[in-house]
């Protein structure tokens, strides 16, 4: 690949191969900070979702968000889970803290409703592969909400890798940092181990794991890692963590997240012919910067940012009305969780894990 090519049309949509008409009509489950300035911003901008219901624990403080989108039905989760505006939605967004996406994720797949869930799928591989054989089993589309999927800096990259353009990929070296307590209070939902799953590693270390897998197109076969905590409120989950990841080909991943560190992210690959480096991959609110050395050439884009939340959305919908299957599927979620997994593993024992 000419590296001219790979930076003309670079926001290009080269998974949007045919017009559809119509959209999906969504639940959103769980009102969070998230859904509430990210997600339903991005579904009311895009062309192919529309909110139609939000399931929150309190629908009288959320009537003022559904005002603000247009948005039809409130309901709580209860009548949710009793099947009540079935009718109105055709696929749900579980956007609740992670111990509960596999009740509502499966409660929609029984109905027959398509999903969308947030990352990790679950706080367990278990739990998580029972979202996907309830998906599976409906015959409904999964999507893990692995946005920077749909990232055109990243899409750019794995086209690049593919193609040759820094020759065989050797090292990667990626980070996420961002200082939790700054926007939440110290009891959130985010350090307690049983709600959340883990900490830093499965809050933000899991965007350079994901689109480590991404961009490489290949599974990790060993991680070695270390977790820290300072103490409370970080002593139930790892608030600093950093993991190596090794791949078939004997390239290595050496990652970072930190929930008490100031706010950073980078993504860097290093080839045996050249690098690719982006600036602010994992943060989806700076302009993206990349540059990518082949050889004796070296070639830079910067432009303002894609919503990659938007982009998202429009992945999903386009994939649920034209029955295509998401790259960020229940089986990518759960290759996620495996890793995971076997990190905290690694940061227990001490040792290297071996994966299948």
């Amino acid at each position: 690949m000419a590296l001219e090519s790979a930076f003309a049309n670079f926001t290009r949509r080269d998974w949007e191969r045919e017009d559809v008409d119509g959209t999906v009509r969504l639940a959103v489950i769980g009102v969070g900070g998230f859904a509430r300035q990210r997600a339903l911003p991005g579904i009311a901008d895009g062309e192919y979702c529309e909110t139609t219901v939000l399931v929150t624990g309190s629908p009288d403080r959320s009537r003022s968000v559904a005002e603000a989108f247009d948005i039809p039905h409130v309901i709580d989760y209860d009548a949710f889970l009793d099947g009540d505006h079935a009718g109105a939605y055709d696929a749900v967004y579980v956007a609740t803290p992670n111990a509960f996406h596999g009740t509502y994720a499966t409660a929609a797949a029984d109905r027959e409703k398509h999903v969308i869930c947030e990352k990790p799928l679950d706080v367990s591989e278990r739990v998580a592969r029972e979202i996907v054989d309830a998906c599976e089993d409906a015959g409904v589309t999964l999507m893990t909400a692995y946005r920077l999927q749909t990232e055109p800096s990243v899409r750019r990259t794995r086209e690049l890798v593919r193609d040759g353009a820094i020759g065989d990929v050797v090292q990667i070296h990626g980070g996420f940092s961002n200082p939790l307590l700054e926007n939440a209070d110290p009891d959130t939902w985010r350090v307690d181990p049983d709600v959340a799953g883990g900490g830093a590693l499965v809050d933000l270390g899991v965007y350079p794991l994901n689109t480590t897998r991404f961009v490489l197109d290949s599974e990790p076969v060993g991680v070695y890692a270390t977790t820290h905590s300072s103490g409370p409120p970080f002593d139930g989950v790892d608030e600093h963590v950093a993991f190596q990841l090794e791949f078939p080909s004997g390239a290595t991943a050496s990652c970072t997240a930190s929930f008490d560190a100031h706010a950073n992210s980078q993504l860097q690959l290093i080839g045996t012919d050249g690098t690719i480096s982006i600036a602010s991959p994992f943060g989806g609110v700076v302009p993206h910067e990349m540059v990518v050395e082949s050889g004796d050439m070296c070639m830079e884009y910067t432009g303002p940012p894609v919503d990659e939340v938007l982009e998202e959305f429009d992945y999903f919908g386009y994939c649920v009305l034209t029955g295509t299957d998401p790259e960020p599927d229940g089986v990518d979620g759960l290759a996620d969780l495996r890793a995971i997994e076997a990190a905290y593993e690694s940061a227990e024992t001490g040792r290297q894990v071996e994966l299948e």
